[in-house]
């Protein structure tokens, strides 16, 4: 795609459906369960743009909650998965299984950081590759407990659940969730939670809840997504590392929304000087797809037995075509540069902002994975105009996900590929959302 010009931007014909008519069936035909952002329904989209079915013009700065890093419709994953319709769209990998997704293996293998010798599973959705690294690391140490962080989310699945620190809305009426997951707090500097408090919390919780001896894995996200996109810091990582080897634990890395690309690095990971023992990848991965994986070292994905792992529909060849040509793209494109140079642009326009949004607290991110939180003249998260700005900005045609604990947090997710003018169109109705 060409990121140096903008696509046409002209309104597309309208389907005669009215965005209200199909949200009234929504409800009627659908669980209240299931959230709606935004009560537009899509008619098209093409690379950071989107158009609904009343044919309103909207920029997208969600990108399928942080799936489409390479866009709506690239056409090289387009190419791809047509090729592969033309071949064959299932046959289930533990039945028949195909070339396409051992050489996929064979080069995320290559890619992932470290020298040593690792192996790549595939499964279908984020949530699946947790519950399968847990399952590994268990597998592998032969204990059972699992240690996550304050803020994270690990996916909706029972096990994701009891991982994802963080009760509204997604634990609420779901209890009990499975035993021996336990939490300490997360080092947010902005909340009062230096990395000291973070590891004299875990050493507390080896002291007052479980022995290190039991404890299978730690599982973390690089940069917390739902939780409020902060970065973890360098010595917290180290710390995480050191007691991981001390201990025999199994150090996760959630790397479901940080991965491809999108904090400058193909992986986040790769922005630290430790390596974890397993690498859980998801979301934009396949461009669209539903693909997800577990990448690890040798000797610990190799701990369940033949059958232990695997799933219907898991590393489906439609998926594995896709993500071979997203990872053409990321690299043929530069797309960790792109997104170093995209997150500088999105930094500085916000870092401008504070002297004229008393409501911003903090500016962070990590390439492209950028956010801006808001709190009140005392210092209290504010939600309420978190939410306003949001809405002001899908008015004037911009979607915008919010995110954090108290969710006062915007984050910017739009893809990597999208074109200089559309993303200055777009910082221009965020600086007015924000200041109306």
């Amino acid at each position: 795609m060409n990121i140096s010009t903008p696509i046409e931007t002209t309104r597309v014909e309208a389907s005669g459906l009215s965005n209200r008519q199909i949200d009234q069936r929504r409800e009627a035909a659908t669980p209240r369960g299931v959230g709606i952002g935004f009560q537009i329904y899509a008619e098209r989209a093409l690379n950071a743009e989107l158009w609904d079915v009343e044919g309103r013009r909207y920029i997208d700065f969600a990108a399928g909650i942080a799936v489409l890093n390479t866009g709506h419709r690239h056409p090289r994953v387009i190419q791809a998965v047509q090729q592969q319709l033309e071949r064959f769209t299932h046959t289930a990998y533990q039945v028949v299984p195909y070339e396409s997704s051992v050489a996929l293996a064979e080069r995320l293998n290559h890619l992932a950081p470290g020298a040593h010798a690792k192996k790549t599973a595939f499964f279908t959705t984020g949530a699946e590759a947790v519950e399968n690294a847990i399952k590994i690391a268990r597998a592998f140490t032969r204990r059972p407990g699992v240690i996550a962080l304050s803020g994270g989310f690990h996916g909706r699945t029972f096990m994701g659940l009891a991982l994802t620190g963080k009760v509204a809305p997604y634990k609420i009426g779901f209890g009990p969730f499975p035993g021996d997951i336990f939490h300490v707090p997360a080092p947010v500097a902005l909340h009062g939670v230096s990395v000291d408090d973070s590891i004299r919390a875990l050493q507390q919780l080896f002291k007052s809840d479980i022995e290190p001896e039991r404890v299978a894995a730690m599982i973390l996200e690089p940069v917390q997504g739902e939780g409020g996109f902060y970065v973890m810091p360098p010595e917290f990582m180290r710390a995480v590392r050191e007691t991981c080897d001390k201990h025999g634990i199994v150090m996760i890395a959630d790397e479901i929304q940080t991965g491809f690309a999108r904090t400058g690095r193909l992986f986040a990971m790769q922005h630290y000087d430790v390596l974890p023992d397993l690498m859980t990848i998801a979301k934009s991965l396949a461009g669209g797809l539903p693909l997800s994986g577990v990448i690890g070292r040798a000797d610990i994905m190799d701990a369940p037995a033949p059958g232990g792992l695997g799933g219907t529909y898991a590393g489906n060849p439609l998926a594995i075509a896709a993500a071979h040509a997203v990872l053409d793209v990321i690299e043929q494109e530069q797309l960790a540069a792109r997104a170093a140079l995209l997150g500088r642009r999105v930094l500085e326009c916000l870092n401008d902002l504070r002297s004229v949004v008393p409501q911003i607290c903090d500016v962070r991110g990590l390439g492209a994975m950028v956010a801006v939180e808001f709190a009140k003249a005392d210092g209290t998260p504010d939600p309420d105009f978190t939410k306003r700005v949001q809405t002001r900005a899908r008015d004037a045609g911009l979607l915008l996900l919010t995110c954090g604990v108290h969710a006062n947090v915007v984050r910017f997710l739009f893809p990597l590929t999208i074109e200089d003018a559309v993303l200055d169109e777009g910082l221009s109705i965020l600086t007015n959302a924000m200041k109306a």
